[in-house]
């Protein structure tokens, strides 16, 4: 038996031999490797497997040494030129096996391998190990996910950005995890077959393809992937994908199409705006002549109750009319705003006080939650409650006067507005509806009990105080409307 001191000896010549020795399992597991190849390699690679670790390769190395040891059970040597096409790959020697003493059968517990002086095939190791070292840093640093698996499913190559996407750390992936863990369903097949298809980018080639992902966590993600599949003359041996998350684009899509949308409202709000004055002054006059000459009739003549009656139904239907137009004028915005500080929570509660004792309300349950503390905002209070009273009628009658009304107030600090949510328990607004339920003239009501203008004067009202309202429906009931208002003084539209 050695000494300890002896073992000692021997292990420190063993490092500071010049010349990669590593030692490995029948599986081509790493066991031990001397120093001199850590310092090539820079880091542990105990537990890896060889040909990965140290050559990137897919498989075992063609002609393998150690493969033959583990077979014949006797040493072998691997000479330069010995067939194979890629000279370069020439870099398992040397092998012999350690030989298990206690065992009857003389079973192997491990292979060495080490190299030679050959100076042809010392330059070609170094600039492999130049290239692949370019190469690892170049996947590690790529600001897009890149993934690559054996045809088994068996992941490879995993870096850091692929890792920050899907939530798995390198190490837990690195032969570890199956491709098909990383696609939810029969996602891996689907990417497969286009691959082997013509269609996506050629025959092994994937382009810009939006598929979902499965991070660790269980969360379904998108992502954009270009794919390839790496051949050896005509064989798949591999396939390779680079990827980048998709939430941030879409999420930016969905607000750019939002803004698109409301600035096309905003549009055809202006265009009808014009309208809408125009045809408001040219009722205005004959309006005012059949109220006027209706009441002298009224006054001067000694008529039969019937005919007064029918008078009577002509002034209400004229003040109807003049109510409408009105509205058309508030619409077009011909009315002066009056700019001034206003605590919001008072304008809710002026407009809650004015109509929860009116009859539609007497079985409506009205709870308000206002937020302490508001800032004042530079609003026309006059406006903003008529505004809210359009909402709040709405809603009421939404839910045929019976129902639950909830009222609350915010401060939006990341956006420098106060923010007013009114939410109701009725049916909610059809899909179909929602799109459109703030344009001039649009009304889901009986003819004769609504103009559409209501809610088209709100959004008018919002938009010129430098707003915004959009109305959503509520998971299982109901509809809610938020209107947010700035905190500092906007330019109005018309109204200064």
């Amino acid at each position: 038996m050695r000494t300890e001191n002896e073992k000692e000896f021997l292990i420190q010549a063993i490092d500071a031999f010049k010349r990669k020795i590593v030692v490995i399992s029948s599986d081509f597991r790493i066991l031990a490797a001397n120093q001199h190849l850590i310092e090539m390699q820079g880091r542990d690679i105990t537990g890896q497997i060889c040909y990965q670790a140290l050559y990137g390769l897919l498989f075992p190395c063609e002609h393998c040494p150690a493969q033959t040891v583990i077979e014949t059970g006797q040493p072998t040597l691997l000479k330069n030129g010995c067939g194979t096409p890629h000279p370069e790959k020439l870099v398992c020697l040397y092998s012999y096996p350690i030989i298990n003493q206690s065992s009857e059968e003389k079973e192997i517990d491990a292979v060495v391998m080490l190299d030679f002086d050959l100076p042809v095939l010392e330059g070609l190791e170094e600039k492999l190990y130049r290239t692949n070292a370019f190469l690892r840093n170049l996947i590690l640093s790529s600001v897009d996910g890149v993934i690559a698996a054996d045809m088994s499913g068996m992941i490879f190559i995993f870096n850091d950005a692929a890792a920050e996407i899907s939530g798995y750390s390198i190490d837990e992936t690195i032969n570890y995890l199956n491709i098909r863990n990383f696609y939810p369903g029969d996602g891996a097949r689907e990417i497969m077959k286009k691959l082997r298809s013509d269609d996506y980018g050629g025959k092994g080639k994937l382009k810009s393809c939006h598929v979902d992902v499965r991070c660790k966590g269980g969360e379904i993600i998108p992502i954009s992937l270009n794919a390839a599949v790496v051949y050896e003359g005509d064989l798949e041996v591999a396939t390779i994908g680079f990827f980048h998350d998709l939430r941030e684009s879409l999420q930016m899509k969905s607000r750019l199409e939002r803004t698109q949308m409301q600035l096309l409202q905003a549009e055809k709000m202006a265009s009808l705006g014009k309208l809408a004055a125009g045809v408001a002054h040219q009722l205005n006059n004959p309006l005012g002549g059949i109220t006027l000459f209706s009441k002298l009739i009224l006054e001067e003549h000694d008529l039969e109750e019937s005919i007064r009656e029918d008078l009577n139904r002509i002034l209400r239907d004229a003040q109807r009319c003049r109510d409408t137009v009105k509205e058309l004028l508030e619409f077009a915005r011909q009315t002066r705003y009056n700019i001034q500080p206003h605590d919001i929570n008072r304008a809710v509660s002026r407009t809650l006080f004015l109509l929860e004792n009116q009859p539609l309300f007497q079985n409506i349950t009205i709870i308000k939650d206002l937020a302490p503390s508001l800032p004042a905002i530079p609003i026309d209070a006059h406006q903003i409650n008529h505004a809210l009273m359009n909402i709040i009628l709405n809603a009421a009658q939404a839910m045929d006067g019976k129902g639950r009304l909830t009222v609350k107030t915010g401060a939006v600090p990341e956006k420098n507005r106060v923010c007013i949510e009114i939410s109701d328990t009725g049916p909610g607004i059809p899909e179909d509806v929602l799109s459109r339920i703030f344009e001039p003239f649009f009304t889901t009501k009986e003819e004769g009990k609504g103009t559409g203008l209501g809610l088209s004067l709100v959004y008018s009202i919002v938009e010129n105080h430098g707003g915004a309202v959009s109305v959503k429906n509520k998971t299982g009931e109901g509809a809610v409307f938020i209107i947010e208002l700035p905190t500092e003084v906007k330019e109005a539209g018309s109204g200064k």
